[in-house]
């Protein structure tokens, strides 16, 4: 069956026609709100200023709001707030009695943690919005023009209020494409925001080898390993571990359950793209405190830790690492698991239940966390090398000969954008296949072939 074919069952079923019309209406609607401007601020001294600060923070922010960041538009806080403030639930369920329980209940549960969830939204959105605000006023663009024209309190209010309800709107269409619409909603806001960017960025790339900065045989080769990465990702984002699982047979009266064989699955990649969001967040905290302590100490702090730094690079991929197991530790207990096999009659064979059982799996998931970690480090150091490269001439004694002695676009990189970067596929590449995965459930649902080549059943009227 041809891949048309496929994509026309889509249309043919009318309640997945209707969720991918809504979708594309909420992500056209974000779009358009990506560009309406925030009041008060210079458009032409912000994009002097963005475009001088792209292999920064600020370029890497700016490609999850797709754009709205450079413009500092109504949407510049993008989703950010609502993935930051989820991920501290997330912790503080596990320290937090409360909040454990509430996850344990269910719908109602996972309801009250949601409604959190969006009052935490909204309190970072206030404090960032608050922020931005303060900092604008002091920046200025590189030819000398000011970011505000007129700072103050009518100034500083109007943006934090116009930042807070951007994001919070955002929030709200996020969550009518989950409920409404087909996917994840705040997943595909991000991919809208990321894929935006792309056409830019190639353009770019047409532009750099014409006027001879870049060769296409470089290119070529760049996109030959772009397609190797893409690779990489959908393989290791598939990977899984299963672990055989065995229940015996139970009599319930005329009744016999159970006596069945199935398996365990432990992804590879159980974090997806969390811990480089947490170790980036983390690393980048002096950058923020130089820009308002504005100490030289501080600066020097920040500029170690500047893209390509080596001290930068080493933490960057020992926080991947962390929060990898970190965040494996919070989304997967061995423990639990082990308790509820037991409970129903489950074993692994060769392993006893219980204690053993839970060990056993603690095991077999730190060495495919420490495999999933080693993963997100390539991919996220990628995008630092094709940018800028990574600078050994910092390093205590032996960095001068080393620069001398390593090939110039070691040193230099490729001078290529984030688009291009290991993350941004990551996040590309994962949330289509989950789309993808979800409209094949659907047409599953209604008896048509959809993805599925293989079967020749063509579907019915519902």
């Amino acid at each position: 069956m041809s891949a048309l074919q496929s994509f026309a069952n889509i249309f043919s079923v009318p309640d997945l026609r209707k969720r991918v019309f809504f979708t594309f209406l909420m992500l056209a609607i974000y779009r358009l709100g990506a560009h309406i401007p925030t009041p008060g601020v210079d458009p032409t001294a912000i994009n002097e200023f963005f475009r001088a600060s792209a292999g920064s923070l600020f370029g890497f922010l700016d490609i999850f709001s797709g754009g709205a960041l450079r413009r500092l538009s109504v949407f510049a806080l993008g989703i950010m707030p609502y993935i930051s403030a989820s991920i501290i639930l997330q912790l503080l369920t596990v320290v937090w009695p409360y909040l454990e329980k509430l996850s344990k209940e269910g719908e109602m549960g996972r309801k009250k943690i949601t409604q959190y969830t969006r009052y935490g939204t909204v309190l970072l959105s206030f404090v960032q919005a608050t922020g931005i605000a303060l900092w604008l006023e002091k920046q200025t663009a590189p030819g000398g023009a000011h970011l505000v024209p007129h700072p103050g309190w009518a100034f500083r209010l109007m943006t934090v209020l116009t930042l807070t309800t951007g994001t919070i709107f955002i929030m709200w269409l996020g969550e009518q494409i989950t409920e409404r619409g087909i996917g994840n909603g705040i997943s595909l806001i991000i991919f809208a925001g990321i894929v935006v960017g792309l056409p830019r960025a190639i353009f770019t790339l047409f532009d750099q080898i014409r006027t001879g900065n870049i060769s296409i045989l470089t290119i070529l080769f760049v996109l030959v390993f772009m397609c190797g990465i893409v690779a990489l990702i959908v393989f290791v984002e598939r990977a899984q571990r299963r672990i055989p699982v065995q229940y015996a047979k139970r009599v319930v009266g005329r009744k016999v359950y159970g006596g069945q064989n199935t398996y365990l699955p432990l992804r590879v990649n159980t974090g997806g793209v969390i811990p480089i969001i947490f170790a980036i967040s983390i690393i980048q905290i002096p950058y923020y405190f130089s820009n308002f302590i504005g100490a030289d100490w501080m600066k020097r702090v920040a500029g170690s830790l500047s893209q390509g730094q080596p001290l930068y690079v080493i933490l960057y991929a020992v926080g991947i690492l962390f929060f990898c197991y970190f965040y494996t530790s919070i989304v997967f207990n061995p423990t639990d698991t082990a308790d509820n096999m037991r409970k129903y009659g489950g074993f692994i064979p060769g392993i006893r239940p219980g204690r053993k059982t839970a060990d056993y799996i603690d095991v077999v998931l730190s060495r495919l966390t420490l495999v999933g970690a080693v993963y997100l480090t390539f991919v996220a150091l990628l995008p630092e090398f094709l940018a800028s490269g990574f600078k050994v001439q910092s390093i205590p004694f032996i960095g001068p000969g080393l620069d001398t002695l390593l090939p110039r676009f070691f040193t230099q990189g490729f001078g290529f954008n984030f688009y291009f970067g290991g993350t941004s596929l990551l996040i590309v590449v994962g949330v289509a296949m989950d789309t993808v995965q979800q409209v094949e459930s659907k047409l599953v649902e209604h008896h048509y072939t959809g993805f599925l080549k293989k079967s020749r059943i063509r579907g019915r009227r519902v």
